[in-house]
């Protein structure tokens, strides 16, 4: 356990996952001045439960699970500083610090999720679909992610990477982050990743319509998506990270 540098947002980053920051708070400013002096320059990312991104810790309330983001690229315009930051271990905060002047928490490592090879069809189902749901509620919907992202050839990262992809809410973002394995990841994943794509063409196609394109598009690659009580069982490469359309501003 040690005390991090803390950057509170209201999306979830994944490990392997980009990030995209505007920063231009002077207390975030003197944030990436202080880690940009360590190798890696590293910080932690969590979501804001409540208040807004711009708020102090007073007027926020926060999740205590998060990513560590490690610092890969930087550009400056007048006042400003352009973070690209990558998603890594997992974290958990045990404990708020007095801002200093930003955000500071004592946090603790979560475990790495292990993969084996019996998740493999598992994962295919989830890649299914999350790029079938994808596909399918961009034509109605704006999403920030293409239904052929590319996605790491690592099975452990391809999943974190679905469930970075994947067009859910934070909040089913966050639950994800917290898997205690990747079996849980992957069948959660198909789960909210269903459930999601009937919420955002539900204006325009029925539930039945979009469950029936995910199930024909699984059985066409002869696999068939577990039902919720069966019990079943993934960097985007360095050399080519799936990239995000916009990023954040702080």
């Amino acid at each position: 356990m040690g005390s991090f540098a803390m950057f509170p947002l209201g999306s979830v980053l994944f490990p392997h996952m980009p990030l995209a920051l505007r920063v231009f708070e002077p207390r975030y400013l003197v944030m990436m001045s202080r880690i940009l002096n360590d190798q890696p320059s590293e910080f932690g990312v969590v979501l804001i439960e409540s208040g807004r991104e711009a708020a102090g810790a007073e007027a926020q309330r926060r999740f205590d699970v998060g990513t560590v983001a490690r610092v890969t690229e930087l550009g400056a315009t007048e006042g400003d500083l352009a973070v690209i930051a990558r998603g890594g271990r997992r974290i958990e905060v045990v404990e708020w610090l007095p801002d200093d002047p930003h955000p500071v928490a004592v946090v603790r490592e979560l475990p790495e999720l292990d993969w084996d090879e019996s998740l493999g069809p598992l994962l295919e189902r989830a890649e299914l679909v999350v790029r079938r749901t994808i596909a399918r509620a961009s034509e109605f919907v704006e999403l920030p992610w293409d239904a052929d992202a590319e996605l790491s050839e690592d099975p452990t990262a391809a999943a974190w990477q679905l469930a970075g992809i994947a067009p859910l809410t934070p909040l089913d973002q966050v639950r994800l982050l917290a898997s205690t394995s990747l079996r849980t990841l992957l069948t959660q994943l198909i789960e909210f990743t269903v459930g999601a794509g009937e919420v955002l063409t539900t204006s325009w196609a029925t539930t039945d319509d979009l469950d029936a394109e995910i199930a024909e598009a699984l059985d066409r690659a002869g696999e068939h998506q577990p039902d919720a009580g069966e019990d079943s069982d993934g960097d985007p490469d360095d050399d080519e990270p799936p990239s995000a359309t916009d990023g954040r501003n702080a």
